[in-house]
């Protein structure tokens, strides 16, 4: 496999950053944890837009802790209070059900397709 979608181990997160239709899609791929906190953080950093739209891209994430439930969260707030939004796409199981135990599937928009995300 090449491209750097394929590059994650165990242990990190890549992140690829597209921009369509003037929203910024947020690719990761790997692990969301308190090791790649800082990457996802800088990932979802709302400056340089006057409606910061985020879009991220979970297809290849594989396991996410409540640290990344803390970051989206807060990306979610910050975000929104700049006049834009956050939004979940493609999650996996394993990362929807964390999701869900905690709620943050009703706080924050989780579309089941990249392109359903990108639709509305």
């Amino acid at each position: 496999m090449t491209g750097p979608e394929h590059a994650a181990q165990v242990g990190q997160l890549t992140v690829v950053h597209t921009l369509t239709d003037g929203i910024r899609v947020v690719s990761l791929a790997g692990e969301i944890d308190h090791h790649t906190g800082d990457t996802l953080r800088a990932a979802l950093d709302a400056s340089g837009g006057p409606e910061p739209r985020i879009i991220v891209d979970l297809a290849q994430v594989t396991f996410m802790d409540s640290s990344g439930i803390n970051i989206f969260i807060t990306a979610h707030r910050t975000l929104g209070e700049a006049g834009g939004w956050l939004r979940l796409a493609a999650v996996g199981d394993a990362v929807m059900r964390t999701l869900r135990i905690v709620g943050v599937d009703a706080v924050i928009d989780c579309r089941e397709t990249l392109h359903q995300a990108l639709c509305d």
